[in-house]
């Protein structure tokens, strides 16, 4: 009986993967951003140079930035590469190359890689009953946020996803050295996932090496010895060859600056307009107040951080502030280390690492809410939480899809996910007794899932914010404040995203 549901399940989730597949191949011809070539140019850094010149080659100013196991990643596409194109691996004559054959190749190479995303889903829900597995399956596979940012504006977000999946999934089971063994892979593919290595870190010291001093010694040399065989294949060749410093600096370039050309929906948005009100407020009291020639209404930021009257912000200041926002789950995760929470717990402290952390990418925002799409299943209030903030995340990478095609585009999937979420919850979540109760008198049949008015209220100003920067301001001002749309979508979304963090944070501590 149970394999005939698990066979049920496989089918559902793999036709979900073909709906999703069909939509990724209809968006082949759209806008591309400079990641697009970015990923071009490690393909033809990978294949044209030997290994020891990979993370210092300077031909493109798209340098190589990621840890190895990408390189090495990338380095395996580039042979098929070659042979569909050679010019795609051509590390001169290549660069800008946007021929079809580039643009088919690396968009199938992301779907395929996608792959690992439904392998991780399946293996994570394949326990979990049937209503709560599809809905899980259709949140991640149909992630409106990973088709933006995957399959239009073009990342591997969803390959590394489906590691972190993968991870989970084995942290769940109980079988803790394969879940830490395939977070290690994670960190080797994208050091960005390190915001939840304390969380990893924790658990598994608690829940797997506590077991006496004997049993407890010997499972945390495994533990390490495992950790560090990773990280010896994935760096030890650059340390052989005398480039790990070379490696690293590539890997944390400090000085880009505290916020990223997009600004990201976070803490530092409320710290930035604080400074730039301030100032203005200061000079028309009459006071000399310097005004730095970087400015964050511009998009790019320098090698610091050009605040006026607040105190600069460092790198070290926010890998503080991540850490002491954190703190509250590492001590919930030693204190009861439960396997079903680890989920939770994950999502939580990339959620930290979003608001209060250095340089931080919009579409970081994947980190948190993949994983939260799990746990919305586990409770009504969980549920009306990730509706919340899965709308506003979604609706927060708008502007990396600026081109007026794509448009319909990112209104449709975020209008498709709504729904989607609105009746999967509304189905998972209905009040069985009153239902059948309902059906017997032949009256209206109600759901437990409803929004309050607060966030109904809150979602609905998304739709005005989306008028005045998409409409509004380029009627009335043309090109003039040109930074106050971005600026808008980012402060509303911040707002939403920092009550999801207080949410989250409520949430643990109870």
């Amino acid at each position: 009986m149970d394999h005939g549901k698990n066979g049920d399940g496989r089918h559902l989730l793999l036709w979900f993967f073909a709906v999703a597949t069909s939509v990724k191949l209809l968006l082949i011809p759209s806008y591309r951003s400079t990641d697009f070539e970015v990923h071009r140019n490690w393909l033809a850094i990978t294949h044209s140079l030997p290994l020891s010149e990979w993370y210092f080659d300077e031909s493109s100013q798209w340098t190589l930035d990621y840890p190895p196991f990408f390189a090495y990643f990338e380095r395996f596409l580039s042979i098929f590469a070659h042979l569909v194109d050679p010019r795609i691996v051509d590390l001169h004559s290549g660069i800008g190359y946007s021929a079809d054959s580039v643009v088919y190749f690396q968009r199938i190479t992301v779907m395929v890689s996608d792959l690992c995303l439904l392998f991780g889903v399946y293996r994570l829900t394949r326990k979990v009953e049937p209503l709560k597995r599809n809905l899980i399956c259709a949140l991640v596979v149909w992630s409106p946020g990973l088709l933006m940012v995957d399959h239009v504006h073009f990342q591997y977000n969803g390959f590394l996803l489906g590691w972190l999946l993968l991870s989970v999934s084995f942290l769940q089971d109980g079988r803790d050295l394969l879940g830490g063994f395939l977070f290690a892979v994670v960190l080797c593919f994208k050091h960005l996932f390190a915001v939840a290595a304390p969380v990893y870190f924790v658990y598994l010291l608690r829940h797997y090496c506590w077991a006496g001093l004997a049993t407890g010694l010997r499972r945390l040399l495994t533990l390490g010895s495992v950790v560090v065989a990773v990280f010896a294949a994935a760096f030890g060749p650059f340390i052989y060859s005398g480039q790990i410093q070379q490696v690293i600096s590539r890997m944390f370039p400090f000085g880009r600056g505290l916020c990223h050309a997009y600004w990201a929906p976070n803490f530092w948005v409320f710290y930035i307009i604080l400074d730039k009100g301030l100032a203005f407020s200061l000079r028309k009291l009459g006071f000399d107040v310097h005004v730095p020639s970087a400015s964050f209404t511009g998009g790019l930021v320098g090698d610091s951080s050009p605040f006026a009257v607040l105190p600069q912000i460092t790198p070290l200041t926010t890998f503080a502030m991540v850490l002491l926002a954190v703190t509250p789950c590492l001590i919930k995760a030693w204190r009861k280390p439960q396997p079903g929470l680890v989920a939770r717990w994950i999502a939580y402290a990339y959620t930290c690492g979003f608001l209060f952390g250095w340089h931080v990418h919009e579409k970081a925002s994947l980190h948190f809410t993949i994983p939260l799409a799990i746990v919305a299943v586990q409770s009504l209030e969980d549920a009306k939480h990730y509706f919340l903030v899965s709308i506003v995340s979604c609706y927060s990478l708008f502007p990396l899809l600026y081109e007026p095609q794509e448009y319909p585009i990112k209104v449709l999937l975020l209008l498709l996910h709504s729904m989607v979420m609105w009746l999967g919850f509304t189905a998972l979540y209905s009040d069985e007794k009153a239902l059948k109760k309902e059906k017997k008198e032949g009256g209206e049949i109600k759901s437990k899932f409803e929004i309050g008015c607060v966030e109904k209220s809150y979602l609905m100003g998304l739709v005005l914010v989306e008028i005045v920067s998409q409409f509004l301001h380029p009627y009335f001002l043309g090109d003039r404040f040109a930074f106050m749309p971005l600026m808008l979508i980012s402060t509303y979304c911040a707002v939403g995203i920092m009550y999801s963090w207080m949410w989250q944070l409520r949430k643990i501590l109870t």
